[in-house]
């Protein structure tokens, strides 16, 4: 497939020292699938997909939980006509469902079986970046990592990541083998990882892949300027959506909007450029489903902000100011700061 010369052009950034080059901008595909109302057509996610690739965005993030299952089968049928050398594909583990419950596994006949199911359902050879996407409170970190490790070794996967890990997980995993990137929330309203996680990132060389860059849409006028759809899970599991808040949170959207006007772009591309500002390390990867969208969120690449106006945008969205939490209780203890991993020396192997 050949790409459009008339679209905007996306530059490459690399995530950790490992070797991978991803675009700067990547596209969450979570919401073809799930939770932000009803799947998406075939064709429709297809063609948004083949679009990103077209302007450039060759970094597509899924997992095996979006569905759970659907979205890896759709990325594998979308990537089959892109040349597979110009594409990064990262998918994720560690999320399943027994009777009903969420459990979060990481240990080693899981992470390897997990694997394999997601390479025949992205009908791949290879994943390109591998996390773990929650971390599992009964299993070390280094039975988990020392697991991949293998499926690097064995080719299965090229890199290996982290979502939601706490600083001394990403320590401990760090030193079993090479963590390449760590996907986290980031956003203009969620930057408490900034103190601890982003650090040590840097300390350690390690990409930070940002997730809901936009605020879970809030930025881009979601949820303030249309009313969610029924089938919408965002006033269930996320507060800052819920009733009082919406109306509290909108006074900070309306400051970021402001001073879109004064840039000449969009709130949402202020709130992702802001993201983008934050380092070349840095790769958010906001997820759309149509593809006016998709062009916007591009089209952030292209503000450019002084420090100075960094600051002013930051200073827009107080963390003090902001009403609700990220997660409902349920999900927040899924979370770095939560999470805690017991120690190797504690962990007896399962027969």
């Amino acid at each position: 497939m050949d790409r459009c010369s008339q679209t905007p052009s996306v530059p490459t950034r690399k995530l950790g020292r490992q070797g991978l080059k991803v675009s700067a901008l990547g596209l969450g595909c979570m919401g073809f699938s799930t939770w932000y109302g009803k799947p998406v057509e075939e064709k429709e996610a297809i063609a948004v997909i083949h679009h990103a690739f077209n302007s450039g965005v060759t970094f597509f993030d899924t997992s095996d939980a979006y569905g759970p299952h659907s979205n890896e089968k759709l990325l594998g049928r979308a990537l089959k006509g892109l040349p597979r050398d110009e594409v990064q594909l990262a998918t994720k583990f560690a999320i399943t469902t027994v009777d009903g419950k969420i459990e979060v596994r990481g240990d080693a006949e899981y992470v390897r079986k997990a694997c394999e199911d997601s390479l025949e359902r992205l009908q791949l050879d290879y994943i390109d970046l591998y996390y773990q996407h929650r971390v599992d409170t009964k299993v070390p970190i280094e039975v988990t990592v020392g697991e991949l490790k293998k499926l690097v070794e064995e080719g299965k996967i090229k890199y290996i990541g982290l979502s939601e890990a706490s600083a001394d997980t990403i320590r401990r995993a760090h030193a079993v083998h090479p963590i390449t990137a760590v996907q986290i929330e980031w956003s203009l309203w969620s930057r408490d990882i900034e103190e601890e996680i982003i650090p040590l990132c840097r300390e350690l060389g390690i990409g930070i892949v940002s997730y809901s860059p936009l605020g879970r849409g809030f930025f881009s006028g979601k949820a303030v300027l249309e009313k969610l759809e029924e089938t919408d899970l965002r006033p269930q599991r996320y507060p800052r959506f819920q009733g009082e808040n919406v109306e509290k949170n909108k006074v900070l959207y309306e400051r970021v909007a402001a001073l879109a006007k004064k840039h000449k772009c969009t709130p949402g591309q202020l709130a992702l450029a802001w993201v983008l500002h934050q380092g070349e390390d840095v790769v958010p990867i906001p997820g759309t489903t149509k593809i006016p969208n998709l062009n916007e969120n591009i089209g952030a690449i292209s503000v450019e902000l002084t420090p100075e106006e960094l600051k002013e945008v930051a200073a827009a969205v107080p963390e003090h100011e902001i009403a609700g939490d990220r997660y409902n209780e349920a999900l927040a203890k899924q979370t770095w700061k939560s999470v805690t991993t017991p120690p190797l020396s504690s962990y007896v192997t399962p027969e």
